[in-house]
């Protein structure tokens, strides 16, 4: 019989505990040892078991394997952490190949630290020179079945616990429990689940305004029989209009349409994990998306009552166009539930002037521009909903599509580049604002100029970027720097220069322009007219935690992976102590949230 060598098992299950302790420290900021051990490490540890009393003799290739694979988990954890700030889903990682703005910067988000998480893998092939056929260790039976009794505990009490934030569940909770968590409330549609229904008044009442029928509105019609132009810009945050370096403007074109434009500037990003995809469906229905799974991948393809649909009713004809595939984050599934008549991407669109994911913003715009012609004999209204993408993340413009003459400092730093993306958008911008002008196709339109999400975000942003933010805005950069984005409502003839300051969200956008339009929508929306309503609530569920909330007066950061809850002066971003006040808020915002679900459900299912 030959004698067992504890030594190899006991090194092999102490790695593994190493990598978890230091996967726990760096996201979670973990502090104690047996959260560690009791919480986080049997559900890896058993799955190591497994691997151990299945393979027999190649045994240290599948252990190799395995630690490989989960040091890549680990590795790209922290690397979505960095950027969008939440910890990812098991349906995330599935879909890294859809994350191309993480996939195309992953030099930026990472550093040579983060490639200790692989230094196993040499330790290994050491130990597998030591002990090259260690004899099987039978306990390792005992200790499989006492890892999953743990196992076993662990996630039946977290499948009792509501998921209100991924990253604080697993943090309390455990990485993969989290997962488990996910995966069964997903399978049972039990996530945020609530039969919740609000009436248009109640929901009015819960963001603090008095309902009014939307035929009562001053705003109702005034654009009554316009086509309608919506220009959703790839990563425009609000921070940049009006504002110039070195004598230039970054954005002279939007500036100069301000004028003549309806402006709101205290308008925030909702959008979840699909991002731009996410941008698209919260302005074309009106409703909130998912959050923690891209919208656009979680349609039944039931369709919505969207804003091309309610305009077909009325005679429109509506086109979508976006430079890249259509397939991109499912979009294939999504325009057909958003009923667009026409579908333009780059399969259709010009394939030159390739910047980033496909032909260059200039390119879009003279298709759409070639297109009006004929939509405009065969619709009596036309309905474009246009999606720019030079202006993506890492920002890294061609010397010819630059605008802006840099400072020597913001030279090849991720501020520099963003505002020379955004300069080139809003020339694109600028010139089809013009196109439309000189076919006389501008005083009879609606134009929404909108952001999606931000740009500047994540670890990708440096202290030196977080140092020329401040110096170029003359205050610290704040979150709610990061998640406003510019509204304006344009056309000839609509709309004298004015600024609004009054809160809103991406879930305002169609509500706000079938009221401009004259059209009383039958449908449950979770947004409002922002002409009419002063007060409002927005639920933040992706780049803030679960149960994070913007209102008129609070910004509210709720608990997270590393960091205790927040509340802020919304208006100054001051901090300020958690107050009745907040607490209700916090409770409303649990019951829109619900709400929204409900709605959205009847799309996913």
């Amino acid at each position: 019989m030959k004698k067992i060598n504890l030594m190899p098992y006991v090194l092999i299950y102490l790695l593994l505990l190493i990598k978890v302790s230091a996967f726990r420290v760096l996201i979670f900021n973990e502090k104690s040892i047996w959260h560690i051990i009791l919480i986080e490490f049997p559900m890896w540890a058993l799955l190591l078991s497994v691997v151990l009393l299945v393979a027999h003799k190649k045994m240290w290739r599948a252990v190799w394997v395995f630690n490989l694979l989960v040091s890549v988990i680990f590795f790209t954890i922290t690397l979505y952490m960095r950027y969008y700030s939440t910890i990812p889903s098991y349906y995330d990682l599935q879909q890294l190949t859809q994350s191309g703005s993480v996939g195309g910067t992953i030099t930026m988000l990472s550093n040579p630290w983060d490639f200790l998480f692989f230094l196993d893998a040499l330790v290994l092939l050491f130990l597998a020179r030591r002990w090259k056929n260690p004899v099987k260790l039978v306990a390792l039976k005992h200790v499989a079945v006492s890892m999953a009794a743990i196992c076993a505990i662990t996630v039946v009490y977290a499948l009792q616990q509501s998921i209100i934030d991924v990253s604080y569940f697993a943090k309390e909770h455990g990485y993969l429990q989290s997962q488990v968590a996910q995966l069964y409330n997903r399978s049972t549609d039990s996530a945020h689940a609530s039969s919740s229904k609000l009436t248009e008044r109640e929901l009015e009442e819960l963001k603090g305004n008095k309902f009014v029928e939307v035929r009562e509105h001053d705003s109702f019609g005034v654009a009554e029989g316009r086509h309608l132009f919506i220009i959703q810009v790839e990563s425009l945050q609000e921070f940049v209009l009006d504002k110039s370096l070195n004598e230039q403007e970054i954005t002279p074109n939007l500036n100069q349409l301000l004028s003549e434009s309806a402006y709101f500037s205290n308008v925030f990003q909702q959008v979840g994990a699909g991002t731009t995809s996410d941008a698209e469906w919260i302005v074309n229905t009106g409703l909130y998306p998912q959050g923690m799974i891209p919208t656009s991948n979680s349609l039944s393809g039931k369709e919505a009552p969207s804003l091309a649909r309610v305009l077909k009713e009325k005679g429109y004809g509506s086109a979508t166009y976006h430079s890249d595939e259509v397939t991109f984050w499912n979009r294939d599934v999504l325009y057909p539930v958003l009923g667009y008549e026409e579908v333009f991407s780059s399969e259709d669109i010009p394939n030159v002037k390739e910047v980033g994911f496909g032909p260059a913003d200039e390119v879009l715009f003279d298709f759409v521009a070639g297109e009006l012609p004929r939509q405009l004999e065969t619709y009596e209204q036309i309905y474009a909903n246009i999606v720019t993408v030079t202006s993506h993340t890492p920002f890294e413009m061609p010397d010819t599509m630059q605008y802006l003459d840099l400072p020597s400092e913001y030279e090849g730093m991720y501020i520099g580049n963003y505002l020379q993306a955004v300069r080139y958008a809003d020339e694109q911008i600028g010139s089809f604002i013009q196109e439309l002008k000189d076919r006389e196709i501008y005083d009879e339109s609606l134009i929404v100029i909108l952001g999606d999400h931000s740009g500047m975000h994540g670890s990708l942003v440096t202290e030196e970027d977080h140092q020329l933010l401040s110096e170029f805005l003359g205050y610290e950069y704040s979150l709610k720097d990061q998640f406003t984005i510019p509204l304006l409502f344009t056309g000839g003839n609509l709309f004298e220069e004015t600024e609004m300051t009054r809160l809103g969200g991406q879930t305002d956008i169609m509500p706000t322009v079938l009221a401009l339009l004259g059209i009383d929508h039958d449908y449950p929306m979770m947004g409002h007219n922002l002409f009419q309503y002063k007060k409002n609530l927005l639920g933040m569920r992706y780049y803030m935690p679960g149960g994070s909330y913007i209102q008129s007066e609070q910004f509210y950061k709720a608990p997270g992976a590393k960091l205790p809850d927040v509340l802020y002066d919304l208006e100054t971003m001051e901090k300020r102590s958690k107050n009745s006040a907040a607490k209700k808020h916090i409770k409303d915002t649990e019951t829109l949230m619900n709400y929204a679900d409900t709605l959205l459900k009847v799309y996913t299912e």
